[in-house]
């Protein structure tokens, strides 16, 4: 099931529409006390979370589920495009963003890509705190590699910022570039797809930062 948080009903009911005509189940609320409810009762696989509600803040709610350790997966829509916004909302835990008007093909590519990633993590993987594995052959990883593949691991999917996977790898406050993370994640990505994990274990959203693909 998708729960969809949206106020505005003209997009409301094309989201919903896009969606069930997917074959995807969609349950929708207004409200953000309704969908608080309805969570509660049955947590969806997906959901769409608007950030302007008439009695609260989709962002506020996010930060409570995550503090709470729930995981499901998030998309969050706003009428807000810049780009702090957008990381403000991943780093509050969202998985995706999406900045209206949006286009209604492109938003349920984004839910389908969450289902996904809401399945378990790619097979054979596991990474541990002193090594990674897949089908049970070790990883041949440099220390700093290996600090991001747990980085990635331990967001269980979410985005996180080059600034985040700096923090992880080389400790707060280094003077490593940006780009430093981006030739460490290829040199990573590259190795995950030799050991069979295909092109896109490691998902990069540009502008925003890097994904570990579940």
């Amino acid at each position: 099931m998708i729960l969809l948080l949206e106020d505005d009903p003209a997009i409301a009911q094309t989201v919903a529409f896009a969606l069930q005509r997917e074959g995807l189940a969609v349950e929708h609320h207004a409200w953000l006390a309704d969908a608080r409810r309805a969570w509660a009762q049955q947590p969806p696989r997906v959901a769409v979370l608007d950030i302007g509600l008439p009695d609260g803040s989709g962002l506020d709610w996010l930060r409570a589920l995550r503090q709470a350790g729930d995981t499901t997966p998030v998309l969050l829509l706003s009428a807000r495009s810049e780009e702090l916004d957008k990381v403000l909302g991943l780093e509050l835990g969202a998985d995706d963003y999406l900045a209206k008007p949006f286009g209604v093909r492109e938003l349920v590519a984004r839910v389908r890509a969450l289902l996904r990633r809401g399945a378990p993590t790619s097979p054979g993987l596991v990474v541990g705190s002193l090594d990674a594995h897949v089908q049970g052959r070790r990883l041949d990883l440099t220390r700093r590699e290996l600090a991001l593949l747990q980085a990635l691991h331990a967001a269980q999917g979410r985005t996180l910022s080059r600034e985040q996977l700096l923090d992880a790898a080389w400790g707060p406050g280094s003077e490593s570039l940006d780009r430093t993370v981006d030739t460490h994640i290829k040199t990573l990505r590259a190795k995950l797809r030799e050991a069979g994990l295909g092109d896109d274990a490691i998902r990069t959203h540009r502008g925003l930062g890097y994904a570990l693909d579940r």
